[in-house]
């Protein structure tokens, strides 16, 4: 779970002419123009990096993890399923991306908490494209104004979508109140008026008579959390904010030479290609709910949450001080609608690792934005009110705390960095340098710098039992500062050994000692190993050789003592048996010897 309490930009001084000042904390916001900037809080996928589009295309917002070119042309993919080789750490066969999931997005009256997912879903499944022979503009939905039937909101009006004969749009999305708001009686709804209402909707757009508060007909309208003291999803009971799901539901994405009709700016034949990046043209799509903001945001700080369990069986929930305010269960997600003329893509429930990040940005196009956009803010100087809000900038989010909770446990299966085996990230972007960084943001190591209390927070898990640990706590400072120049990240707990900023090869910065004392090391292991050989052998010859002559005097004495016995025997048995020979020293004597001297015993005379 990631909470963030934050305090959002505005302009809230006494001489602004802010209407929403002086109202009190529940108090909804309404005054646009003094909320100008767009603040965020939000979540990336680490194969992509914000705002680097070399790294963004075709691998942003993907969470698709099939192979199968009938449902989806994976060369749109950059890191396809259909890859059994895809090299640079990555697992085979396995599809990635960087998905996008924003905690909170937007200021001014509404705040947007979505995620965008792709690849999204083809045109069967989504809302009526607009008819402008009729008089609809692009952004008619965002109102409820387009006269295009079906081109407001999915599902609506009833009669025209079941003509389809399935599903359309994500099914089962979660809507619950903001109850820091104050209450509004002509908020407040029956679940049993709405329930009945909505069997036939007939009119083009909503009504909170006959509709959920969340304008969203296939929402999940059972109790929240299964119980009934917290009411019904998708049910306004208490007349208080309420979130709506947004009309901005995805864009058609391409890249600068692409010419599909669909594209936000297709290349036309007078045009010359650019041949900047690979082709790709493909459906994003967000699921997104805007929820109106009390002014306490602005005043104080708040807590804001968003808890994320990742799987087929999973969940994303966005939370206001606990109270939840938005929910994707992934079987939205996963079991996506089908029937149509096409299949709909089956997206895997996003499980990127992510990192955070938290900006203020301005923008001409989005809900809020600052005066003349596109132009020197302060226009031409006469306008009292723009010049008050030009003068105010510039305006901060300011944070109080980011917390990230985790399962630690040793059951537990998530993982706790961003380079998990299971979804590798490192490798790729040490070979992808360049698609991460410009002239403007170039790689550096961070070598410490967190807060701290202890050295248990600046080192390596593992080795907080031991003696040694990647770094300390400095107790003046209480930031962590890292034992040498091999060990990074805000908390010592990154390896830099393996490749430097200075891009200096990985044999050359090491652990250890120099490559040299480790070959010195080895030729004396290697030596020493040789002399115990040769001592060893040495040794057992000897006692080898000192057993082999026992053995041999043992059969000699053996064959003597043998001899002696049986001519002793034989001699007192038969005299007669004397055989006279001429001696080899022959003086004239005869010798007499046993018949037996033919026997071994002549070999020792």
């Amino acid at each position: 779970m990631l909470e963030v309490r934050a305090k959002l930009p505005a302009i809230l001084s006494e001489d602004s002419n802010n209407t929403d000042v002086g109202k009190g904390n529940s108090a909804r916001a309404e005054t646009t123009k003094y909320y100008p900037t767009w603040p965020g809080i939000w979540l990336m996928g680490n194969l992509g990096r914000a705002l680097f589009s070399s790294s963004t295309a075709r691998m942003w917002p993907f969470s698709y993890n099939e192979c199968n070119e009938s449902v989806f042309n994976s060369s749109n993919q950059r890191i396809s399923a259909c890859d059994s080789d895809p090299g640079h750490g990555l697992n085979p066969n396995q599809g990635r991306g960087a998905v996008e999931i924003d905690l909170l997005e937007g200021g001014g009256v509404a705040i947007s908490s979505s995620i965008q997912i792709a690849p999204g879903m083809p045109q069967d499944y989504r809302r009526a494209a607009i008819n402008e022979t009729l008089g609809d503009y692009s952004y008619c939905m965002y109102s409820q104004q387009c006269a295009t039937v079906g081109a407001n909101l999915p599902g609506v009006p009833t009669a025209y979508y079941e003509e389809l004969g399935h599903q359309s749009w994500y099914q089962g999305l979660r809507y619950g109140s903001n109850n820091y708001c104050a209450v509004d009686g002509n908020d407040t709804q029956s679940y049993s008026l709405v329930v009945a209402g909505m069997e036939n909707i007939t009119e083009n757009s909503c009504d909170l008579l006959y509709c959920p508060a969340s304008n969203d007909v296939h929402g999940d309208m059972g109790y929240i959390d299964d119980g009934k003291a917290l009411g019904h999803w998708n049910i306004n009971s208490n007349g208080t904010c309420f979130p709506e799901m947004n009309g901005y539901q995805g864009v058609f994405l391409c890249d600068p030479d692409n010419q599909d009709s669909r594209c936000s700016a297709p290349r036309n034949d007078s045009t010359a290609k650019t041949n900047t990046m690979e082709a790709y043209n493909y459906q994003m799509d967000a699921l997104s709910a805007n929820w109106g903001i009390h002014m306490g945001a602005y005043y104080d700080y708040v807590a804001y949450q968003l808890e994320w369990v990742s799987g087929d069986n999973g969940y994303l929930r966005w939370m206001v001080g606990g109270h939840p305010i938005f929910e994707i269960p992934a079987e939205s997600v996963v079991k996506a609608p089908q029937g149509g003329s096409k299949p709909n893509p089956r997206l895997t429930f996003p499980e990127e690792p992510s990192y955070i990040i938290l900006n203020v940005a301005l923008s001409a196009a989005w809900g809020t934005y600052p005066p003349n956009p596109g132009k020197p803010c302060r226009g031409n100087g006469k306008d009292p009110e723009a010049n008050f809000i030009c003068d105010s900038f510039p305006l901060y989010m300011k944070i109080d705390y980011v917390r990230l909770y985790q399962d630690t446990t040793e059951s537990s299966t998530m993982a706790h960095e961003c380079d998990p085996a299971s979804h590798p990230t490192r490798q790729w972007i040490l070979d992808h340098e360049s698609d991460y960084v410009d002239a403007d943001n170039k790689l550096v190591e961070v070598h410490g710098g967190a807060p701290c209390r202890d050295y248990t927070d600046c080192t390596i898990p593992f080795s907080v039992q031991y003696i040694f640990h990647t770094g300390i706590c400095n107790a003046d400072t209480k930031r962590c500062e890292c034992i040498n120049e091999f060990w990074g990240g805000p908390r010592c707990t990154f390896q830099l050994g393996a490749t430097t900023a200075n891009g200096k090869d990985a044999s050359e910065v090491t652990f250890g000692p120099p490559l040299y004392a480790a070959f010195i090391v080895l030729g004396i292991v290697v030596f020493l190993t040789f002399v115990v050989f040769v001592v060893m052998t040495i040794r057992h010859r000897r006692k080898m050789m000192k057993e082999a002559s026992k053995e041999k005097e043992f059969a000699r004495m053996t064959y003597v003592v043998s001899d002696m016995k049986s001519s002793k025997v034989m001699s007192s048995r038969d005299s007669a048996m004397a055989i006279v020979t001429p001696n080899d020293n022959d003086d004239g004597e005869p010798d007499t010897r046993s018949s037996l001297v033919s026997g071994p015993y002549h070999r020792f005379r």
